[in-house]
């Protein structure tokens, strides 16, 4: 991609003032679940591979670098190719279990 063709059309002055307040609302929000999370059971962060992700993107963002979407998404993602045989469970968990399948 041409880096010219990815620029935003706002300035990043623009791009802080129209965002900053949410953003910063959405960080406090993952605090706070993380604050929840260690007074109720600090050992399920080492056990639940959601919680393992969601820190894996953590770091990740924290890092920088260009692609922090693309790397979290990547994290976040079903790396499989071939389809189920059976559906594993109804609804969605928002993060891949990498030891079920033996990935990683």
């Amino acid at each position: 991609m041409n880096p010219e063709s990815s620029r935003s059309p706002l300035t990043g002055t623009e791009l802080v003032d129209e965002y900053f307040i949410e953003t910063r609302n959405r960080i406090i929000e993952v605090a706070a679940f993380l604050d929840r999370l260690d007074r109720a059971d600090p050992a399920v962060a080492d056990q639940d591979f959601r919680v393992q992700a969601l820190a894996e993107a953590i770091r990740v963002l924290a890092g920088g670098g260009p692609e922090r979407v693309r790397d979290i998404q990547v994290i976040m993602s079903d790396p499989m190719t071939e389809p189920l045989a059976t559906l594993d469970r109804k609804g969605a968990v928002g993060a891949y279990d990498r030891s079920r399948q033996g990935v990683r």
